[in-house]
């Protein structure tokens, strides 16, 4: 799919090949990480304690970073059967309603993310209850820690800001949750610059085209013919 999208500017480029790069690195190290405990275990009659929560939380960041990178290379899959009965300017409009609708889904996500992480930083939460109003104080949770994740030597520093001067046993919850709120961002930003590229014609829709389809059709039409006999 990335293959199709091609930035029109330098950042652009730049940015992209970023994106890809770090999601290739999420799979990469949640391997690694695999391999590694399956080796130890199986091998060495031992295993990395923190192996499998690592694991989970680099999942769940891989998750996050591929919605909002779905929406850039438009990979995400979606139904367009009344779209497919309308005709251009129609299509247009029912494309520009659903996108809009995108945006709002994930504005209100984005308010969910930070009002679930913001606790674990030592931040307020946000008042309304569909979306912010201001803020409301909460309750402090930054001492909160992983189960297992230790916690590196040069992240010291962060334990006079968000732990007053204690030390950490664990990584902090609220390092590994950050990904929350950053990837809903990077969702809320996606949606936008989707909506703005369908407004102005650069983009067709927010979802996948007929690929899927075609490919059914194509390995279909291979069974269906028998090399043999030449006969279908």
């Amino acid at each position: 799919m990335s293959a199709r999208y091609m930035p029109r500017s330098g950042l652009g480029r730049v940015v992209h090949s970023f994106e890809e790069t770090a999601i290739a690195t999420l799979l990469g190290l949640m391997t690694l990480v695999t391999f590694a405990n399956v080796v130890l275990r199986y091998v060495f009659n031992s295993s990395l304690i923190w192996g499998l929560e690592v694991t989970l939380v680099l999942f769940a960041w891989l998750v996050l970073f591929g919605i909002s990178y779905a929406f850039k290379i438009t990979a995400h899959l979606g139904v367009d059967a009344i779209l497919n009965m309308t005709g251009p300017r129609p299509r247009k409009m029912l494309t520009l309603l659903g996108a809009a609708l995108c945006v709002v889904y994930a504005l209100l996500l984005m308010k969910g993310a930070w009002d679930y992480w913001a606790p674990f930083g030592g931040f307020d939460q946000t008042s309304g209850r569909w979306f912010p109003t201001g803020f409301q104080q909460t309750r402090d949770q930054a001492w909160y820690e992983t189960e297992q994740i230790p916690m590196p030597d040069w992240l010291r520093f962060i334990e006079p800001m968000f732990n007053m001067g204690e030390e950490y046993e664990k990584l902090p919850r609220f390092i590994p949750y950050a990904m929350l709120p950053f990837g809903v961002a990077l969702i809320v930003f996606r949606t936008v610059q989707a909506l703005v590229e369908i407004a102005t014609g650069r983009r067709a829709g927010l979802i996948v085209s007929h690929e899927a389809e075609e490919a059914v059709e194509d390995l279909s039409a291979t069974h269906l013919h028998d090399p043999q006999t030449g006969k279908d």
